[in-house]
């Protein structure tokens, strides 16, 4: 059996070994049922899945696929942008 502490603010964090049981992560919803002194806690339906149709979403690392910008690298863009702008050029 797992555990969690329920905080101050009466949040609490769904223990890692549940939380990939139940293929929930962070903005999915859960649902809460109390049986008699228990209280059961399940995946909602539609769990990773905008459309709430409960179709299976591929999740992808965070900034990963976000767009496509045509730079391989943020820092190259981000130079590019500096210079286009004059900085790191002498100035009279």
């Amino acid at each position: 059996m797992t555990r969690s502490t329920i905080t101050v603010r009466c949040k609490t964090t769904v223990p890692k070994e549940v939380r990939e049981k139940l293929g929930v992560g962070p903005s999915d919803s859960l649902d809460w049922e109390v049986v008699g002194d228990h209280a059961r806690v399940s995946a909602s339906s539609g769990v990773g899945d905008p459309s709430g149709t409960g179709a299976p979403v591929r999740k992808i690392p965070p900034g990963a696929g976000a767009f496509d910008s045509g730079y391989s690298d943020t820092a190259d863009r981000t130079d590019e942008i500096l210079r286009e702008l004059g900085f790191g050029r002498d100035r009279p």
